[in-house]
């Protein structure tokens, strides 16, 4: 049976229904951010925006925001389309802050997995990875200090650059809770940033890089059950063997505590080692449910390859959402920061509306086209958009897309999706 292709019938306004107005309203005026007069370019038309930037990375602002009001009927959209010029754009921007546009992303972007959602779930827990990723950025000094460039063996890069380090519900593909840093920030200081934002009943995989008894502390306050990765010359004693073939032992948070035996956390160490035709490796993981009826060893080995999919999802960032675009459009740290929170949530609403396809259809959503339903949304933003203030949201009548099958999807049949 062929992979069902999808979504169709995706408008922009079936994405904003993900981010209502009041929300975002009240976090304006809890930040003082909310416009004291109606300004042509008002603050909470400016956060919508700069959703619409994420889809399109790669063209220019005042081009975005007349495709977002061409259609539109409203003489203030109209008279906002003649005066919003670039420089009108870069000022309201610099107005409204990144400070803002984190605080929305944090409280509207969050794991929408169901019970019912396929591929989102081991045993109780919801599947989460965490994982980091760069982004080149525009060369400017101020960009430059703020994000510094990476390490080269000679000279300097190219481009300033970007860390975004984020959390992934599995299942749906849906990035949360990311923050962003310099490029020179190591991985798990920024993921004392993300910890926090682990749901309750996750379980939360991570590669060895971000392994750290106090990062380890951290997630456990959170109520989530960890999988993660340790190096293979990480000193661990192991207690006892249990019946599936792993062991008790204990991390420490040092080498005096472990050698008096203060402050360990007692978890379950499963070791096992990958081959293929060219190489073999050795994998060593910690995991904080220690009962292995709940979660048996093999079982959790299987699981830590789903890890990978957060490489997935960032390529879907990067190259799938962003199309030919080499560097982030933005001049200045602080619009940044906006585009960043913008394209994570502009994912995030292209990824929400696929997950419900993905329910109705009863099939995974990591089997839909990301590809193609961000191909729909552009081919009908210009016909099939409503933006506040009226609010309205339109969806797009479905009718049924066929494109040429994308490399990493094979052809079949397109699925629908819920109306707005």
């Amino acid at each position: 049976m062929g992979v069902r292709r999808g979504p169709v019938g995706i408008s922009l306004g079936s994405i904003m229904r993900f981010f209502p107005i009041e929300p975002i309203q009240g976090l304006l005026e809890e930040t003082g951010k909310q416009s004291v007069r109606r300004r042509r370019l008002p603050s909470d038309v400016m956060i919508y925006a700069l959703v619409a930037f994420g889809l399109f990375v790669s063209e220019g602002c005042r081009d975005v925001l007349r495709r977002v009001v061409r259609r539109q009927r409203s003489p203030w959209l109209d008279e906002l389309e003649d005066v919003a010029t670039e420089s009108a754009i870069s000022q309201a921007r610099t107005r409204l802050g990144s400070g803002v546009v984190r605080k929305v992303y944090e409280t509207l972007v969050r794991p929408v997995a169901t019970r019912a959602s396929k591929g989102a779930w081991f045993s109780r827990w919801r599947i989460v990875s965490i994982d980091g990723t760069t982004l080149d950025v525009a060369d400017t000094p101020a960009n430059a200090r703020a994000f510094r460039r990476p390490g080269v063996s000679s000279g300097s890069a190219a481009y300033p650059q970007i860390r975004v380090v984020s959390l992934l519900e599995n299942g749906t593909h849906i990035l949360f809770g990311a923050t962003v840093v310099g490029c020179r920030t190591n991985e798990v200081k920024a993921a004392r940033q993300v910890i926090p934002h682990l749901p309750a009943d996750a379980l939360c995989l991570a590669d060895r890089a971000f392994f750290s008894y106090a990062l380890w502390c951290e997630a456990l306050k959170t109520g989530a059950a960890l999988l993660w990765r340790v190096k293979n010359n990480l000193i661990l004693e192991k207690i006892s063997k249990l019946s599936d073939g792993s062991y008790l032992t204990k991390i420490y948070p040092s080498t005096k505590a472990r050698k008096l035996d203060v402050d360990g956390i007692t978890v379950r160490l499963i070791e096992f080692r990958v081959t293929t035709k060219t190489e073999s490796e050795q994998y060593r993981l910690l995991c904080s449910i220690l009962d292995t009826k709940k979660a048996p060893a093999i079982k959790l080995a299987k699981l830590y390859t789903k890890r990978w999919t957060i490489e997935t999802v960032f390529d879907e960032l990067k190259t799938k959402l962003r199309g030919h675009a080499v560097v982030l459009r933005s001049k200045t740290p602080e619009h940044i920061r906006q585009e960043v929170y913008g394209m994570l949530m502009a994912h995030f609403g292209v990824r929400a509306v696929m997950h419900e396809a993905a329910l109705d259809e009863r099939i995974e959503p990591g089997d839909l086209s990301f590809v193609h339903a961000v191909r729909v949304v552009e081919r009908y933003l210009p016909q099939y958009v409503s933006f506040p203030p009226s609010i309205e949201l339109i969806d797009l009548p479905g009718p049924q897309m066929r494109t040429p099958p994308t490399t990493d999807q094979a052809p079949a049949k397109s699925t629908r999706t819920t109306s707005a």
